[in-house]
């Protein structure tokens, strides 16, 4: 599907934002499909889903502060056939919810599409409460799940239709403002399949989601300028994650670093560790949240102050380049 992938050339601020990428594509989907529902926990203007609820109100189930209700809901609408996506803040999604996300639509084998907004630190001035560092890690554990930390919103829309059309459990991660353009728009993605930004031979970084993939395009620009040429992969997919891609990786450039807007406990960290060291042991790197909680502030100052900016990207390249045998 690599043919279908259009790069932008230009790595810009996207024109819109992802709620509204989110919103257009469920009433896109609505239109065609009456068994596709949306329900959210009084997070309705939030998430920028006010037109669908005036286009089909009695599609739109607001289930107030109830995070963990919801879930149950969802799971019961999905045990008649329908097909709910369901929205609020990312540990409220996940921490406050799982024991009912587990069972009711987990284990009960449930077709429920869960989307977790402001990933990490794009939580900003809602602080550490609302910042899900831990949010796709505790949604790996869940089996059979499917976890994803899109980009943009070229990819939020295919990734999003593609689900429709699925069975299982999903996780998606989804910023409410406007991320920076990657793709160019009706780029098809396959789900569980990386997608290479740029080559390199020196070694690959390994990157998903809103904050740390554009952060690595960037530091594998300001490398090439030292002469340090650095393969990029969007690893939007956590879960299933792609082996194929991180062992060719790791062959073909000798040094992995991870890059993500997370706990590297049990996320993009974890995940692709364990499949060096039972594929191709190969030095590697993490950039990510160092086990740590989140905090008040703006995102510039938290990307900073968790080691999530290009200068640090970049510092850990070197770093792990220098552990290549000889």
């Amino acid at each position: 599907m690599t043919e279908n992938i259009k790069i932008a050339k230009v790595h810009g601020p996207e024109e819109k934002e992802m709620r509204k990428a989110y919103t257009e594509t469920l009433m896109e989907l609505a239109d065609t499909n009456e068994n596709i529902v949306a329900l959210d926990a009084d997070l309705v203007s939030c998430i920028g889903m006010v037109p669908f609820e005036k286009k089909y109100p009695e599609r739109m189930i607001n289930c107030g502060i109830q995070e963990a209700n919801m879930m149950g809901v969802a799971a019961g609408l999905s045990a008649v056939g329908k097909i709910p996506f369901v929205h609020t803040f990312g540990p409220f999604a996940t921490r406050r919810s799982f024991d009912q996300v587990f069972l009711s639509c987990g284990y009960a084998k449930a077709n429920v599409r869960i989307i977790g907004s402001d990933p990490g630190v794009t939580a900003a001035y809602n602080g550490g409460t609302h910042m899900p560092f831990e949010d796709m890690g505790i949604m790996r554990l869940l089996p059979n799940a499917v976890v994803m930390d899109p980009c943009d919103s070229v990819q939020v829309k295919d990734i999003l239709t593609q689900t429709a059309d699925m069975f299982g459990v999903f996780y998606i991660r989804l910023l409410r403002k406007s991320a920076t353009k990657i793709y160019e728009n009706g780029s098809k993605f396959e789900i569980g399949k990386a997608v290479q930004l740029r080559d390199g031979k020196d070694a690959t970084i390994i990157a998903q989601g809103v904050v740390t993939v554009p952060e690595s395009l960037k530091a594998a620009d300001m490398l090439q300028e030292k002469g340090i040429s650095v393969r990029v992969l969007d690893m939007f997919t956590l879960k299933p994650i792609d082996k194929e891609a991180i062992i060719t990786a790791a062959k073909e450039t000798g040094a992995i670093i991870t890059a993500e807007n997370h706990n590297v406990i049990n996320g993009l960290a974890s995940a692709v560790a364990e499949v060096l060291v039972e594929c191709y042991p190969a030095p590697m790197g993490k950039i990510g949240v160092m086990d740590r909680f989140g905090q008040v502030g703006d995102v510039k100052f938290l990307m900073k102050e968790y080691g999530l900016t290009a200068d640090d990207i970049v510092k850990e390249v070197k770093k792990t380049i220098k552990k290549k045998p000889a």
